[in-house]
Parts: C-alpha cells; sequence; structure tokens
C-alpha cells in the first residue's frame, strides 16, 4: 500500500464511521417512536438488490410496478441511456448500476426493487460480452492471459462473501444512510480514480516524449547520426489467430474453480429462501458461506505467497501476477478485507462492487487493460448470480430482462471494441481509467439527487429514520 494511498483510505473510513454513528445517534432519539407498517417498508432501501432478502420483502408494502413493452419515446431514451452506460460501464469495470436504476424507475416506470433487478440483467448481458471480446484481446505488453486469473480467484470468493453479507444488511440500514455511504464512497473512489489516470496520463506523455526522441536520433554501428529511422523491435511477438489467442486466455483449471464457488453461492442462497429468517438452519446455511469463500481464497493466498518467496529466493524481479505489490502477509490481508468490504457496500448500495474492485486493481499496479478485463470478468458471476435468484424470485419481466439485456450484451461489445482502438490509436491507457472514473461519478450524482429527494421525503412525513431489526425486516 502506498502512501498516497494512505488519506485516501483514512477518508474513506473517518467519513463512513461518522455516518453510520450518527445513524446510531438519530436512532437513539427515536425509540420511543413506535413505526407504522407503511414506514418500515419505506425505510427498506429499496434500490440496494437483495438477493435472499427479496423473497421476504416481495410481499411488503412495496407496489410492484411492471410497465409493457412498447415503443415510445420512454423506451428510446432508456434504450440509448442503457446502451452508453453498459458500453463504458463495462470498459470502466463498474457495470454501471447506479445509472440504470434511476433510469429504469424515473424514465420507464418500474418500482425500485423491480429496477434493480432488471438493472443486474443489464449487466450480466454487457460483461458477460465483454468477457467473450477480452478473452479474443492479447495482452499488450506480455505472453499472459489478458485474463489475471490469479487476482480473479483471489476476489471473487470475498467480493460474493460481502455481497451477500451486504444484501442482508440492506433492509437494516436507514435509507438516508445509505444515500450517504453512495455520495462518500462513489466520489471517493471517482477521485482517486481520476487522480491515478491523470497520473498515468502525465506518465504516458513523457514516454511518448522519449520514444519520438529515440526514434528521431539513433546511431548505426559506424556512428552515424539516422534522423526519422524507423526500426523494428528486438523480439517481435509472434502472430497468432483468434483462435490461437482465445484458447490461449482460456484457463479452464481456474475456470471450473471460480464456477464451483458460483454454484455453491447458488445453492445456499436457492435453500436459504426457503428456510424461515433467523431460524437455526437459517444461521447454519449463512455461516456455510464463509467457508466456501475462505478455502477458495486461502489456497489462492498461500499460492501467491510462496510464489513471492521463490521468486526472491531466486533473485528475480519478476511479478507473479499482473499486480506490481510484494504478496506477504500484510497484502494478503489487506486484499481480502478490500474484497469483503467492497462486496459488503456493493450489496448494501445495490451494485456489484465493480466501483471498488476496478479502483483497486488500478490502486495495487494492474494496467488499465486487464483491470477492466478481470473486473468485469468477476462482475460477470456476481451479477449472473444475481439474476438466477431474481428470475426464481420473479422479480423481473422476462420480456423487457430480454430486450435490456440484448442491448447490454451490444453496447458492452461495441464499447471494448471502440475504447481498445482508441487507446491503440492513441496510445493511452490512461482512457480507460478516465471513464471508470467517469462512471462512478456519474452513479454518485444519479443515485444521490434521488437518494437525497426521498431522504427529504421521509423527513417531512415523519417516518423513521433508524435502524430496523434484522429478523423483522428480511
Amino acid at each position: 500500500m502506498s502512501i498516497s494511498t494512505k488519506p485516501f483510505i483514512v477518508y474513506l473510513l473517518s467519513a463512513s464511521s461518522i455516518a453510520v454513528l450518527s445513524a446510531f445517534f438519530l436512532t437513539g432519539t427515536n425509540n420511543d417512536h413506535h413505526p407504522s407498517s407503511s414506514s418500515l417498508s419505506n425505510s427498506i432501501p429499496s434500490s440496494s438488490s437483495p438477493l435472499h432478502s427479496l423473497h421476504a420483502s416481495y410481499g411488503s408494502g412495496t407496489k410492484k410496478i411492471w410497465p409493457e413493452l412498447e415503443f415510445s419515446w420512454r423506451l428510446v431514451l432508456a434504450t440509448l441511456i442503457g446502451f452508453l452506460g453498459s458500453a463504458f460501464g463495462t470498459v470502466g469495470g463498474v457495470g454501471g448500476g447506479g445509472i440504470f436504476v434511476p433510469m429504469l424507475t424515473l424514465i420507464v416506470g418500474f418500482d425500485t426493487k423491480s429496477a434493480a433487478a432488471l438493472s443486474k440483467c443489464m449487466i450480466m448481458g454487457a460483461s458477460t460480452s465483454s468477457v467473450w471480446y477480452n478473452l479474443r484481446v492479447r495482452h499488450p505488453t506480455r505472453e499472459v492471459p489478458i485474463l489475471d486469473y490469479d487476482l480473479a480467484l483471489l476476489f471473487q470468493p470475498m467480493l460474493m462473501l460481502g455481497i451477500t453479507v451486504g444484501v442482508a444488511l440492506s433492509v437494516v440500514f436507514p435509507y438516508w444512510l445509505i444515500t450517504v455511504l453512495i455520495i462518500i464512497l462513489f466520489i471517493g473512489t471517482s477521485s482517486r480514480s481520476f487522480y491515478k489516470a491523470t497520473e498515468m496520463w502525465k506518465e504516458e506523455t513523457l514516454l511518448k516524449k522519449e520514444l519520438a526522441r529515440q526514434q528521431a536520433t539513433m546511431v548505426n554501428s559506424r556512428g552515424e547520426l539516422l534522423i526519422d529511422t524507423d526500426y523494428e523491435p528486438l523480439m517481435p511477438r509472434e502472430e497468432k489467430s483468434r483462435v490461437q489467442i482465445f484458447c490461449f486466455n482460456l484457463r479452464w483449471k481456474r475456470i471450473l474453480v471460480l464456477m464451483a464457488v458460483w454454484v455453491s453461492f447458488l445453492l445456499i442462497q436457492a435453500i436459504k429462501n426457503d428456510v424461515e429468517v433467523c431460524s437455526v438452519w437459517y444461521w447454519v446455511l449463512f455461516c456455510l458461506q464463509f467457508p466456501v469463500a475462505l478455502v477458495v481464497f486461502g489456497y489462492e493466498a498461500v499460492k501467491l505467497y510462496k510464489d513471492q518467496k521463490k521468486m526472491k529466493s531466486t533473485g528475480s524481479g519478476e511479478c507473479i501476477c499482473e499486480a506490481s505489490i510484494e504478496w506477504t502477509v500484510m497484502p494478503i490481508i489487506f486484499c481480502a478485507l478490500c474484497g469483503v468490504l467492497g462486496g459488503t457496500v456493493g450489496g448494501l448500495l445495490g451494485s456489484g462492487g465493480g466501483f471498488i474492485l476496478g479502483p483497486l486493481l488500478i490502486e495495487i499496479g494492474v494496467i488499465p487493460q486487464v483491470a477492466s478485463a478481470t473486473a468485469t470478468f468477476v462482475m460477470m458471476y456476481s451479477s449472473s448470480l444475481s439474476v438466477v435468484e431474481f428470475y426464481f424470485l420473479k422479480r423481473f419481466p422476462i420480456p423487457y430482462a430480454l430486450y435490456l439485456m440484448m442491448v447490454s450484451v451490444l453496447a458492452g461489445f461495441f464499447g471494448q471494441c471502440f475504447v481498445r482502438k482508441l487507446v491503440r490509436i492513441l496510445g493511452r491507457a490512461s482512457i480507460i481509467v478516465f471513464i471508470l472514473s467517469g462512471v462512478i461519478f456519474a452513479c454518485a450524482i444519479t443515485m444521490g439527487v434521488i437518494g437525497v429527494v426521498s431522504s427529504i421525503q421521509m423527513i417531512q412525513n415523519h417516518e423513521f429514520m433508524g435502524f430496523l431489526g434484522f429478523c423483522s425486516s428480511q
């Protein structure tokens, strides 16, 4: 963890702690207030995307609103926003759920919980097409897959564990507190990403100037000065077909492990939906998620730790994976905490955690192209888990889901193709980080404004503003 990262972490921890403590204070001042059933239903953070808690909240006071799929200016505008959000969201590796939910509620007219479910369908479609595109692309600098499977195995289990915990807490936290956390975290991560992007832009500018100077002035073996001489790289890369690149990027053993984690979480969530909330079996199933995540994370963490020691003993300075950090005990623990906290906050705020995973990968030294591909790859698992769960709970209309997924699939492929070509033409990978920062900031604005307006309405209606009971709110 670099020195410049520490003030950012202090900012996030201190601001979030103040927000949570103030919520406890408000809860204490409202102890004599007994919220009515309508207040309780309105206090549930409807913009979140619960996986297992939706089964209980389906029969709550939130009214299900599913507009008909028909041609209108609303559908055209939603298609345009969804296309652009999916295209740029997947390039940045953040999904774009903070744009999709307001779009589906304010423009199309869905209720917030159905909008959250459809948002996950869009994220799954865009991330799946992006992964398909990235599997056909070579690593920009090394002869390794563009997807970093080591980092995927390290973060995916902890992220999915955090999402399930955050989703369980989403019905407990007051709506205004979730809005405050959205503003704090989204603006914080977008600002940090923008700072990293500007630093990359400056480094790329210096590198381009140095390369231009070397290419303009070269000396041949006889000492003659050569001006504007074209030259070939010392070790040209071997040409490969699309099929060869695709097969090279696939690592079936790693993918099967990730699929096993995905299936395990899905089965646990499916069984837990039919169990009484807060019963003994409920907590047994809830706790089963921890060993599933920790076993896979522990295996990958031990592998990275042993590889790091082996590299040190041989004196090699080569990176073990894409991250340019030493895989000792403290960085591994830090990554585990970031994965769990990122997933928890993602589940709490109704996103897949991509807005934390994407900037985190950039922060630990992963180049933008690989960070985008890996974050999107991990996001495909978390979003698809949500979609399958939402389907079993009948939380979205199939025709709308298929249409929006089709739009997102096309947008994800187009976004990856357009931005990657732009990066090759300009020679600036920092463009991906600028896009990441911009999407997170756009999500902060849309979700923040809607959250503030809703919170003001709750205050005017004298609704309960404190924490709700966990068991009674599921």
